[in-house]
């Protein structure tokens, strides 16, 4: 290898580092990708930016309109709603018709936005029907990414393969070219938590949300006695906030009741004061601050909960603005009007500092909020770049009949036009896009709000990888390096070696970015072997894919993993017989279904 193989095998790695680590975010690193190319000389700066021209990444981000605008209509809701019955009457019957729903909207519609939409019907529907939501919550994420390989426009990981392989001279994927072995994938996985899946399920089940969060030792009563240093002060002013870091939540003054109360209300002597603190800090306090403190206070008793406010709990989604922000940076108290009472961050609960953690996508918020305020949050939850997702309160969209006629209709029309090579994907995502704004279903700003510009970000930054592993060699000597391991037992055992290291690699970072790094060599050991490409690419697409061993390799996961309160083995337990499943499946079925 020459020296701009070594310099695009270091940023690679450093890529994988970074990914894996998240120590930046997806986009930020696939900017950096393009930066350290460029800077190194390795690609020029046009074929560095080239990224967010290509086809795919075009079709990638108007297939986030596209989807928005299904979900806008309530369908998947309303249908989601109708399937509790079935579930209730026959939970394995139920679970197959649950499955097969999300694996066939998934083949049309992006599954990230799915998962999220469907989140609080399945938890509803799992208590409606005397489950834990643990039990369903793992399974809509898998069937999600089960029904994404049935397509080409399933996920954007399908189309960014099928856009390397036309930059590199290749055909590109047909609409429902994957579709066979998707097919194959969807059953299996239905098949596999029928019979042994749904065994392996944890029964994560709460009596409350003070059981779940974790709550007893920091929710109290206190009350301001005689010469309290607090009395005459405002809230903001006090060392009840200022060393003890509290949040009141509530004061209760002669009859009187005021739910969260504004920084600049002063307290007076008698004042009864609901608080979020570390209690067992409180009591070694309680005499120099001069509070009285009542500990037997239970967020499920009627006594605790306020006429006016209410607990709800919120999920960070993957593209939030939330991520990588503190509470205190997004000015939690003042825009949404709630207290933070806890923060489930991935496996644990978090109490002290909340204002200063750091959120991630997956994260459960755990906050009292005015009631009144409530109807505003489910207002921000509808918009198509909601930093959350409600799961305590009924978020709902009634199902607008009219608007998913025409909607369904654009998605019909495009996956149609394109199947049969009328008119390009790209293009007829373009022109759905344009006619749903034209008839009104969307605005401008809907549309730019739908489009997750990390992803798109992402795409760009690993094309371009792509580019500079081509024209450094990189690809080609990684080729050489795996024909030399694997060459010898045959094509198909390249094919697996392929989908193995695939399904490895993307479990610890993202599928784009490990689809755009093993793409280019799969395209290579084609060329080296003088077969055809098609099964190479589709080994990597499938694997890039099957994300099911951790909860951190596929966004569907990460958003499931603390709503459904699992811990990261629940994931390899389920997910690992199942992924060796898959394996075997792709290593025997890809040379039947795409012929050398």
């Amino acid at each position: 290898m020459g020296i701009e193989a070594y310099i695009v095998l270091a940023i690679a790695l450093l890529a994988v580092v970074l990914f894996t680590t998240e120590w930046l975010s997806i986009d930020l690193v696939a900017l950096l990708i393009v930066v350290l190319l460029v800077g190194s000389g390795v690609i020029s700066a046009e074929e560095g930016v080239a990224g967010f021209s290509n086809p795919a990444t075009i079709t990638v981000a108007f297939m986030f309109v596209l989807s928005e605008a299904i979900l806008r209509t309530g369908a998947l809701q309303s249908l989601g709603v109708q399937l509790s019955p079935r579930i209730r009457k026959n939970p394995i019957l139920g679970m197959v018709l649950l499955l097969l729903f999300i694996g066939i909207i998934s083949a049309f519609v992006n599954n990230t936005p799915v998962v999220a939409v469907l989140i609080p019907v399945i938890i509803q529907m799992a208590h409606s029907t005397g489950q834990a939501p643990s039990k369903m919550l793992i399974p809509l994420s898998y069937a999600s990414i089960f029904g994404g390989t049935c397509s080409l426009i399933g996920t954007s990981t399908n189309i960014l393969v099928s856009g390397i392989a036309e930059d590199n001279g290749v055909a590109g994927f047909s609409m429902f070219q994957m579709t066979p072995l998707g097919l194959v994938f969807l059953g299996t996985g239905l098949l596999y938590f029928v019979l042994i899946g749904r065994k392996l399920l944890p029964q994560n089940r709460k009596d409350s949300l003070k059981e779940e969060f974790e709550m007893r030792e920091y929710l109290t009563e206190i009350v301001l006695r005689e010469g309290a240093d607090s009395i005459g002060k405002k809230i903001m002013d006090t060392a009840l906030v200022k060393e003890l870091e509290m949040d009141i939540i509530e004061i209760r003054r002669r009859g009187a009741q005021f739910s969260l109360p504004a920084g600049d209300m002063r307290l007076k002597k008698g004042d009864i004061l609901k608080v979020r603190c570390d209690v067992h800090k409180l009591k070694q306090l309680k005499d120099r601050v001069s509070v009285d403190v009542n500990t037997g206070i239970s967020i499920s008793d009627d006594s605790f909960q306020s006429k006016d406010s209410t607990l709800v709990e919120m999920v960070i989604t993957s593209n939030s603005e939330f991520e990588g922000k503190s509470l205190q940076e997004m000015d939690f108290r003042r825009r949404y009007r709630g207290v933070p009472l806890a923060i489930r961050h991935r496996e644990e609960v978090l109490h002290e500092d909340l204002h200063r953690v750091k959120l991630k996508a997956g994260d459960v918020i755990l906050a009292e909020v005015k009631k009144h305020f409530v109807e505003q949050l489910k207002k921000i939850e509808s918009n198509p770049d909601s930093p959350f997702i409600i799961l305590s309160e009924d978020a709902f969209i009634d199902f607008n009949k009219k608007r998913f006629a025409v909607v369904g209709g654009v998605i019909a029309a495009v996956v149609t036009l394109a199947t049969l090579n009328v008119v390009p994907i790209m293009m007829g995502t373009l022109a759905g896009t344009v006619l749903l704004v034209v008839l009104g279903h969307m605005s401008m700003k809907d549309v730019y709000d739908a489009i997750n510009w990390k992803i798109v970000f992402l795409l760009a930054g690993a094309l371009s990888m792509g580019v500079a592993m081509n024209n450094s060699g990189l690809a080609q000597a990684a080729a050489d390096f795996t024909i030399s391991q694997l060459g010898v037992f045959g094509p198909v055992a390249i094919i697996s070696g392929l989908y193995l290291l695939t399904m490895l690699l993307t479990e610890v970072m993202s599928n784009n970015a490990t689809a755009a790094l093993i793409a280019p060599i799969a395209i290579a050991i084609a060329a080296q072997l003088d077969l055809s490409p098609i099964p190479f690419l589709m080994a990597v697409t499938f694997a890039a894919s099957a994300s099911l061993l951790t909860p951190i390799g596929y966004q569907t996961n990460t958003m499931v993993y603390s709503a459904g309160q699992y811990r990261f083995t629940d994931f390899f337990r389920v997910g690992a017989l199942l992924s060796l499943v898959f394996w075997i499946l792709a290593t025997l079925l890809i040379p039947v279904f795409y012929p050398f």
